[in-house]
């Protein structure tokens, strides 16, 4: 070992306190010889039967668990809260913050010294890599994978369908019947959603960061290597920490740098944004939102992946994974950076393959050349938003529109499909009051279906503008995390109908034509009302989290608090 375990300060103590933490132990039928200088490793479960994305997690830990005592350790499993964008109510966003706490204090204050974060459903990565930052010992991630593809009708669907279906239905063209067998047909197995959703955004992200083994990203959950790379990564915690190979050994600048770039590449979520930003804050990396449009901006789309493109996770996995993806991109990665492995990113992409070049493009013959996403500036979003431009409509890259504005998601469901509402597909839909503190949490309501009377016409899409976030599966030329939000007093709380609001993607620009002196004069005649939320973690989420620019993270999490616990509780 290069240094004393952490455990010891527990099980290696003598005297009353050492008796009482062996003791209890023992009471599951440990023996004695578990103690004795093994390293502990925990085991960080999110599973839960209300996040059906980490439904499977009981057997994947087994998996982990095998692989930590094939390799000599002393594995034990806890759980924390999971967080399942599906069902929980009124989104999971609410409460990541709460969940990296969690597992903060549940790493710092019990005897471990490494941990295997099993990861699965949208926010349980982000959660989960956050609360491991900020105690900082050696961490590895394993995801539990995506689903297989669905199947309806002689066609491949996944959850961007969704939507799809959705507004098939509003418009007459599907019946509530056919979205009823179509709802069977789609989750057809285990794991997280089949596109490049954010679930499956967030598990290239850990491998792109360095922060998993090779090949985590896009092994289908049902499929029996995905239990491999769990029992892999049990031996390797248990090697890393003999190596002491810490996250702040991996998550360097650069590391970082190479997520944004593979982000790009494989059309990935506009989540991202938020999430990366909130790591990034945890483990005292400089990261802004200008770093995510200057390393994406010249980064093709080489991923054909729904919502961007045509294809699923699954195949992703069978045309060679994420490192075949990265072995396209070497050109721009730092190779260099060391991951949880012990290689570089450089080793584990050498021996890379493609084998499917409509999944996987070349670099020189890209799947698109439009970005995956770009960081918009203007008086309508004085710190930022963004678009996902591979998932919108190309001929909205560029347009000006007059303002049909929403106060709130309860006054878009109802106004929507007024026939009387002044609306047509050339308007600017805008969704206020859906941001950090206004909703509170910033759910996924931000790609906002289109109005029936602009749906009956064969229109597709319009542009949209909130302060919100949508799915990674969803699509559409969609404006997001615009900041400051309106509850926070950013000049979209005064934005009126009939506003004339320009978007322009390559200027990266979103303006209201609206002077400084009127926004002015209208935000001096709106009063903003004190939130409702008075107790509980709801309370506090509201009067720290962070704006969607700076990562949505609470401001007294920032940064580390280390491992080290200076007082026994006998």
């Amino acid at each position: 070992m290069s240094k004393e375990l952490r455990s010891r300060g527990w099980f290696g103590k003598t005297g009353k306190d050492g008796f009482i933490y062996r003791a209890w132990m023992k009471n599951q039928g440990i023996p004695s010889y578990e103690f004795e200088g093994r390293p502990v490793i925990g085991i960080c479960n999110t599973w839960s039967e209300l996040t059906p994305c980490n439904a499977h997690f009981r057997e994947l830990a087994e998996s982990v668990r095998r692989g930590i005592l094939e390799a000599g350790g002393f594995p034990v499993e806890f759980p924390v809260m999971s967080l399942g964008e599906t069902l929980i109510k009124p989104t999971a966003m609410l409460y990541r913050n709460l969940v990296s706490m969690d597992v903060e204090e549940s790493i710092r204050a019990n005897p471990m010294d490494g941990v295997v974060l099993l990861c699965g459903c949208d926010k349980t990565t982000p959660s989960l890599v956050m609360g491991a930052c900020s105690v900082n010992i050696p961490s590895l991630v394993v995801s539990g994978g995506p689903m297989l593809t669905g199947k309806y009708k002689g066609k491949d669907i996944g959850t961007s369908d969704v939507w799809r279906f959705s507004e098939a239905v509003r418009s007459g063209s599907m019946s509530e019947e056919e979205m009823t067998v179509a709802e069977a047909c789609m989750c057809r197995s285990r794991g997280h959603c089949a596109v490049m959703g954010t679930a499956s955004t967030m598990a290239s992200m850990v491998e792109s960061l360095g922060l998993s083994l090779p090949g985590n990203a896009a092994i289908p959950a049902a499929d029996s290597r995905r239990k491999v790379l769990a029992q892999m990564s049990g031996i390797r915690i248990v090697e890393m920490v003999k190596e002491n190979l810490r996250l702040s050994d991996v998550l360097t600048r650069k590391a970082f740098e190479n997520a944004i770039m593979v982000n790009a590449a494989i059309g990935g979520s506009t989540n991202f944004v938020l999430h990366l930003l909130a790591i990034a804050g945890r483990i005292g990396v400089p990261l802004d939102m200008e770093d995510f449009d200057k390393l994406s901006h010249n980064i093709p789309l080489l991923a054909n992946l729904q919502p961007s493109g045509k294809y699923f996770m699954e195949d992703m996995y069978y045309a060679g994974g994420l490192p075949a993806l990265m072995k396209e991109m070497e050109q721009w990665l730092h190779k260099e950076c060391i991951t949880v492995n012990g290689k570089t990113i450089g080793e584990n992409i050498a021996e890379a393959e493609c084998y499917n070049r409509d999944v996987i493009a070349e670099n020189k013959n890209p799947f698109n050349d439009v970005s995956a996403l770009a960081v918009l500036k203007g008086n309508v979003c004085e710190n930022g938003a963004v678009i996902k431009p591979s998932a919108a409509s190309p001929h909205l890259f560029k347009h000006t529109g007059k303002a049909v504005v929403f106060e709130s998601i309860e006054d878009y469901k109802k106004r929507i499909d007024d026939p009387d509402l002044d609306v047509d597909e050339h308007c600017v839909l805008v969704l206020k009051n859906v941001g950090p503190a206004g909703y509170p949490g910033m759910p996924e309501v931000g790609n906002m279906g289109l109005p029936k009377k602009v749906l009956a016409k064969g229109v597709t899409d319009m542009v949209r503008i909130s302060d919100g976030r949508m799915s990674g599966t969803g699509f559409g030329t969609v404006v997001l995390h615009v900041s400051p939000e309106a509850a926070v007093g950013g000049n979209l709380a005064v934005i009126q109908d009939g506003d004339m609001i320009t978007l322009d993607v390559e200027k990266r620009s979103l303006h209201v034509d609206v002077t400084d002196e009127e926004l002015a004069e209208r935000k001096r005649k709106k009063s903003i009302p004190p939130s409702p939320f008075t107790r509980g973690y709801v309370n506090l989420f509201v009067r720290h989290v962070e704006q969607a620019h700076l990562g949505v993270d609470l401001d007294f999490l920032k940064g580390s608090s280390g491992s080290e616990v200076t007082r026994d509780s006998h």
